[in-house]
């Protein structure tokens, strides 16, 4: 008699319980997935699928692979729905404002006592979950996503097209120094999916700290361009004791959503038109070297004036003689 394969699927924090027989092949195996999830066959990433060391191709026989039973398998892959809400501009973001000269405003209101408890208030009402544990002398990354890591404008048929090159490799590097933060001036939803779109949540060779939403913003007001929502580390500052200002750094493409924190700040060159420029887009792996110089040889980040990070060169230390 034939034998019966018994397989757990874990995905998007549930498991569901498949059963397929040994003649079956791998994709008798994603349609029987799709059947459970909703995910489709060409969506479906299974992790931990493996033939002599090698991903089995969508022939191969389960009997072949020998699985044990209840062996737990491991999916990534998005639904349509999500894919579509994922690659659609939510409605509420914040109207783009023209930033070159923003540093202008920077000192005028950085201390304000007004916004200052802006910040105390959400240190005391906004609740973070913590998605992996933070770790001891770690400096601190607070990343953007948006025409940071993600062109959301473009259109594509998967999230890797729209993602900036080097995504992955900076993330590795950057996580051997610091803690991962994601903050977007979008809803937790979207970032959610957005990170699941990307596999940047479940990346075996990092792990993002957690995730900061249009919440955790304040609203501030300038002269010279009105009332605008920002993101003031203050927030994380207030509710993690062990990072600063001397050991964190933020990248976003619009200056002012660090205009709190100007000297903690790096305004990345945005990656727009995905499909044009993803193979020539460099700018995650050249940021990659300066995390890791300004990790190791900068003790205080706000001195540090990251508008011109592509010109550092770090000093190396040297004991002061007594």
């Amino acid at each position: 008699m034939e034998g019966v394969i018994k397989i757990i699927l874990k995905w998007s924090g549930k498991e569901y319980d498949v059963e397929l027989k040994e003649s079956d092949n791998v994709l008798d195996l994603k349609k029987e997935i799709e059947k459970h999830t909703g995910v489709r066959p060409e969506r479906q990433k299974l992790l931990n699928l493996k033939l002599k060391g090698k991903i089995p191709d969508e022939e191969c026989k389960l009997g072949q692979l020998k699985l044990k039973t209840n062996f737990k398998l491991m999916m990534m892959g998005s639904l349509e729905e999500d894919i579509v809400e994922a690659n659609t501009a939510p409605t509420n973001l914040p109207e783009v404002v023209n930033d070159l000269d923003i540093e202008e405003e920077e000192v005028a209101i950085e201390n304000q006592e007004v916004y200052l408890a802006k910040i105390e208030k959400r240190i005391k009402d906004y609740e973070i979950k913590i998605l992996n544990d933070l770790r001891p002398d770690k400096k601190l990354l607070v990343l953007d996503i948006d025409y940071t890591l993600f062109d959301h404008r473009s259109t594509a048929q998967t999230g890797a097209e729209l993602m900036r090159p080097y995504l992955h490799e900076f993330l590795t590097t950057a996580y051997e120094y610091y803690d991962i933060v994601i903050w977007s001036a979008t809803g937790m939803k979207w970032i959610e999916e957005k990170m699941k779109l990307l596999g940047v949540n479940s990346h075996p060779h990092y792990k993002i700290a957690f995730y900061l939403d249009s919440l955790a913003m304040i609203s501030v007001h300038t002269p010279k361009y009105g009332v605008m929502d920002v993101k003031p580390l203050g927030v994380i500052w207030g509710k993690f004791q062990q990072f600063s200002s001397k050991n964190t750094i933020m990248f976003d493409d619009i200056r002012r959503n660090f205009i709190m924190n100007p000297k903690n700040g790096l305004r990345i060159k945005p990656f727009r038109e995905a499909h044009l420029n993803r193979h020539k887009d460099n700018e995650l792996l050249r940021l990659s070297k300066y995390l890791k110089d300004l990790a190791e040889h900068s003790k205080d980040f706000a001195s540090v004036n990251h508008r011109h990070w592509e010109k550092y060169k770090p000093k190396k230390r040297h004991e002061r003689r007594q």
